[in-house]
C-alpha cells in the first residue's frame, strides 16, 4: 500500500467529525455500544492526547483529561487535541515513539490516528443521519491496516483466535486485493474499499447487498468473526 498523506487526510476527517460536534450530542452512536456522540468526542478527544503523549513522552500510561462537563465546550475542547496532535506528528515519520504495535515510529501514530477519525468520523455522521464516502484510496489503506495491525493485535491480545481458514478480500473499485489467514483462501469477498472497511470494523454485516461473496462462505465467514478489531 502507498502511503498517503495522512496528516491532511486526518485534519480533514478531524473538521468533519467537529462539524458534527455542532449538534445534539445525546445522539447514540450505532455500533459503540452505549454510546452518545459526547461519548465518542471524548473518546476522540482523549485519545488524540494520548497519541500525542506516546509521541513527545514516550510512554502509553498517559491519562487523558475528561470532556468539558457543558456540552457547548466539547467541541473547543476536542478541536484542540486535533491541533495538540497534529503538530507533534508534523515530524519526520521515522522518528521514534511508543506505539500499541509495530513499527514503533511516529508514523505509526500518522497512520493509525488518521484511520480511526476516519471511522469515527462515518459514524459521528451516520448517527446524524448524513454519512458522507470514505475515499477509496484511504478506505484500502484502512483494510490493509486491520490485516497488517488490528487482527495481528487483536491476536497477541488473546481477543482472536487465529484463523485455520484464509480469506481474500478484493476492492472492486480500487483494484486491491488481500489474504489474511493460513493456505490458499476457501473464499472471496468483493465490494468497494469503503464497504469492505465498513464490514471489517463491524459497521455494516457481512450478508450486506453491497458485498459479494464467492467460494466456502460458511469457512470464510468464520474468519470475519473475529473480532478482528477492538
Amino acid at each position: 500500500m502507498t502511503s498517503l498523506p495522512y496528516l491532511q487526510l486526518l485534519s480533514q476527517e478531524s473538521a468533519a467529525f467537529s462539524a458534527c460536534l455542532g449538534h445534539d450530542l445525546s445522539v447514540p452512536i450505532p455500533h459503540c455500544g452505549d454510546w452518545t456522540l459526547r461519548d465518542l468526542a471524548e473518546h476522540m478527544g482523549q485519545g488524540n492526547r494520548w497519541a500525542t503523549a506516546a509521541v513527545t513522552e514516550k510512554r502509553g500510561d498517559y491519562e487523558a483529561p475528561s470532556a468539558p462537563q457543558a456540552d457547548e465546550e466539547v467541541r473547543g475542547w476536542f478541536d484542540a487535541s486535533v491541533d495538540e496532535l497534529l503538530a507533534v506528528l508534523d515530524t519526520d515519520p521515522a522518528i521514534e515513539a511508543w506505539t500499541i504495535y509495530p513499527p514503533h515510529t511516529v508514523g505509526f501514530w500518522q497512520r493509525r490516528r488518521a484511520q480511526e477519525m476516519l471511522i469515527h468520523r462515518w459514524d459521528a455522521q451516520n448517527a446524524l443521519g448524513r454519512a458522507l464516502p470514505l475515499d477509496p484510496q484511504f478506505a484500502a489503506d484502512g483494510v490493509a491496516e486491520v490485516f497488517d495491525t488490528m487482527a495481528p493485535r487483536q491476536v497477541k491480545l488473546g481477543r482472536y483466535e487465529p484463523s485455520r481458514h484464509a480469506l481474500r478480500l478484493r476492492a472492486t473499485d480500487t483494484g486491491h486485493s488481500w489474504t489474511y489467514g493460513p493456505d490458499e483462501p476457501v473464499a472471496e469477498v468483493s465490494g468497494t474499499a469503503e464497504r469492505l472497511l465498513l464490514m471489517l470494523w463491524g459497521r455494516m454485516p457481512t450478508d450486506d447487498a453491497s458485498i459479494s461473496w464467492s467460494g466456502d462462505r460458511t469457512a470464510g465467514g468464520a474468519v470475519l468473526a473475529g473480532p478482528l478489531t477492538p
